[in-house]
């Protein structure tokens, strides 16, 4: 089953995943600056640049991508402790860009990620071309990734490091 589909421009991917650990851990690596740090290797150089995003937060992110320098601006324009995170493009390389994190807590304490994620670049055609063979393989993967580095944190003792200055202990 295709995880991507394309409408008018417009590129939808979706994923999901389940990981034995609480729903509130999980929604907490999806808010930790650290951890999409790691998970991109841009770094976050203007509004919140370490901790929890909270709502309304923005990040600009620098780095590179693809072998070419990028960057990227994003507000957290969606907030619902602990079912859901949006993170929305302010300004970067795409036309548009949408991440929705949806969490959902399943019986014997395993949590359910599910990732929806909209885009589209510019230059018509053209960007079409670059996001249906580039775009999509790469943040296809860059998702996969994701998903198992929040498996392997949320699973081990290592969530602490993540998750230990905010205070609130899981």
């Amino acid at each position: 089953m295709r995880n991507w589909t394309e409408d008018n421009g417009i590129f939808t991917l979706r994923m999901t995943e389940t990981i034995p650990a609480p729903i509130d851990r999980c929604f907490r690596l999806t808010c930790s600056i650290a951890l999409v740090q790691e998970e991109l290797g841009m770094k976050p150089v203007h509004g919140r640049t370490s901790g929890l995003v909270q709502p309304g937060d923005t990040v600009r992110w620098e780095g590179w991508q693809l072998g070419m320098r990028h960057f990227h601006v994003s507000r957290i324009s969606g907030y619902v402790h602990p079912t859901f995170l949006q993170d929305s493009m302010l300004g970067g390389r795409f036309r548009t860009f949408q991440h929705d994190h949806h969490l959902k807590e399943l019986p014997n304490g395993v949590t359910e990620l599910h990732d929806e994620l909209h885009f589209s670049l510019p230059y018509g055609q053209a960007g079409r071309l670059v996001a249906r063979y580039i775009m999509v393989p790469h943040i296809l993967r860059l998702m996969r990734s994701r998903f198992h580095r929040i498996r392997r944190i949320a699973t081990t003792e290592a969530w602490k490091n993540y998750l230990a200055e905010d205070g609130n202990s899981i």
